[in-house]
């Protein structure tokens, strides 16, 4: 008889076998053991805006995973899911990634869109990449410090920064009275930011804020042919909500025509032309969602892992942008940027 190869799987005893071929009289044999093909984790990221838009936060993730060991097309999948400004697209894409059957759900936006992931599933973990309001509050977890259920991440704390945002662009612009503020009234935590905190901030800075609506793509134009009308004296983006995270580059872009100082919450608007911006450090941000991916795939309950508070804040400041709307930034404020546009 020739030679003989057998394929075992893992769970046949080696030592079984070789007593079966000696009963058999069969010798002249080699056999491998099976292995079985290792699962690779998938990651849903549920994003309120399109790919151009998020591009920043998700290569951001991607490198903070590829530090933890994690390489996308290796040993880690990503399935990406753009709402692309659309609230109501939000339900069928977290449907979608439920049904994929994905181990971690990351959901870059606000409230509203994490608690459509959490409506969607009560089992699939769900890491809150830092949008949104209060989520305690929000009834998204029980407890910063115990979240219980299956949500956990980042609670970035951009409603609360309003004040500061109003008072560095004041410092900026010492002339500033009265600043136009863009929200959609369709998100809850932008919402109430305009209504109860920046009324607040505005007063104890002597500034008047004059709220405008946005509530469709397009609003944008009626908006600001209005604008051009009434003159304002800086311009401030409330970026609760896919509709406006969507659109801040057009945003920034009608500012430095306008020649309006603005503030924004994230250096991306900077980058396209916006006059400053300050918020929670993305790459720390980006870090945590990935430690926090690591401790779940290795077997740690959302419920048990901490909501974490940004302690990194950044001030993103465009000189060029200064230049062009002929601004003049004190230097007190330029000394206090983290980063400045040249």
């Amino acid at each position: 008889m020739g030679n003989i190869r057998i394929i075992i799987g893992d769970n046949v005893s080696k030592n079984f076998l070789i007593c079966l071929l000696a009963t058999l009289g069969l010798t002249n044999v080699s056999y491998t053991q099976a292995q079985q093909p290792k699962k690779v984790p998938r990651i849903g990221y549920l994003s309120s805006v399109d790919p151009a838009t998020s591009s920043a936060g998700t290569e951001g993730i991607r490198l903070a995973l590829r530090r933890l060991g994690y390489i996308e097309g290796q040993n880690i999948a990503i399935e990406y899911r753009y709402a692309e400004g659309k609230g109501n697209r939000a339900p069928e894409l977290a449907a979608e990634l439920v049904r994929l059957k994905v181990d971690i759900i990351v959901v870059s936006g606000g409230t509203p869109l994490v608690l459509t992931a959490k409506n969607a599933t009560k089992t699939i973990p769900i890491v809150m990449g830092g949008g949104g309001n209060d989520p305690v509050a929000a009834g998204l977890v029980e407890s910063l410090a115990h979240p219980g259920g299956n949500v956990t991440g980042l609670f970035n704390l951009g409603r609360e920064l309003g004040g500061k945002k109003l008072e560095l662009l004041k410092e900026a612009v010492p002339k500033l009275v009265r600043v136009a503020v863009f929200y959609d009234p369709a998100n809850p935590p932008g919402l109430h930011e305009v209504k109860e905190l920046l009324p607040a901030d505005a007063r104890a800075l002597k500034l008047t804020i004059q709220p405008w609506e946005i509530r469709a793509v397009d609003d944008f134009e009626k908006v600001f042919a209005a604008l051009n009308k009434q003159r304002p004296d800086g311009l401030y983006p409330v970026t609760g909500g896919g509709l406006l995270r969507s659109n801040q580059k057009r945003i920034a872009g009608f500012a430095l025509k306008s020649r309006l100082p603005s503030v924004y919450g994230n250096k991306e608007a900077v980058d396209g032309g916006g006059l400053m911006s300050y918020g929670a450090d993305r790459a720390d941000s980006y870090r945590l969602v990935a430690y926090y991916i690591d401790k779940i795939l290795k077997g740690a309950k959302p419920g048990d892992l901490p909501v974490e508070q940004p302690t990194k804040f950044e001030l993103v400041i465009n000189l060029k942008t200064a230049k062009e709307i002929d601004v003049t930034i004190p230097q007190k404020v330029l000394a206090r940027a983290n980063r400045v546009i040249r």
